[in-house]
């Protein structure tokens, strides 16, 4: 499962304003992950701060999982649902992971995990931006591991791209 050094991952989860987009790199700890994740650590850039995810004060996921902020904080309320719900739905999709074998329990300590994630600045509900960056942190783990998506399921959409802000066609 962990032969390969890296595996990506991506979900987006709900709708409207705290809906949660999570982009996820894992990867073993000397690898260039490890490389990429204490780089983005030591680097922070204005409105962008890297941290390490935490289910409690003092209790680092495990994995490691950085979490860096895609959007610049807006606000007091964009700044406490960031730092706030959705970084413990981060870090409780991550720890979900493990608990259910996705990252077996014995990798762990070994893996690191950087995850890029959205939350938008008109997100106003914490326990909708938690539940959603929950299970976007966990089916990003899943698509990881499963290496999704397929070639061909992106061969089939590239004629029909569509997102929360766009559809090809629609207007």
């Amino acid at each position: 499962m962990f032969g390969s050094p890296t595996l990506f991952g991506e979900a987006f989860v709900g709708d409207g304003a705290d809906a949660a987009h999570t982009n996820l790199v894992i990867g073993r700890r000397g690898s260039a992950v490890e490389a990429a994740w204490t780089t983005a650590l030591a680097t922070p850039r204005q409105g962008h701060v890297p941290f390490v995810t935490v289910l409690r004060p003092n209790l680092p996921v495990r994995p490691l999982t950085l979490f860096v902020n895609k959007a610049a904080i807006a606000g007091d309320l964009h700044g406490t649902l960031t730092w706030g719900a959705a970084q413990a739905g981060l870090a409780s999709g991550i720890a979900e992971a493990v608990a259910d074998g996705l990252i077996p329990e014995a990798d762990a300590g070994d893996l690191l995990c950087i995850a890029a994630v959205w939350v938008n600045p008109a997100a106003s509900d914490e326990e909708r931006v938690f539940g959603n960056q929950r299970d976007a942190a966990y089916r990003a783990v899943r698509a990881a591991i499963d290496g999704a998506p397929i070639v061909s399921d992106v061969v089939a959409a590239a004629d029909d791209p569509a997102n929360p802000y766009f559809r090809a066609g629609a207007r």
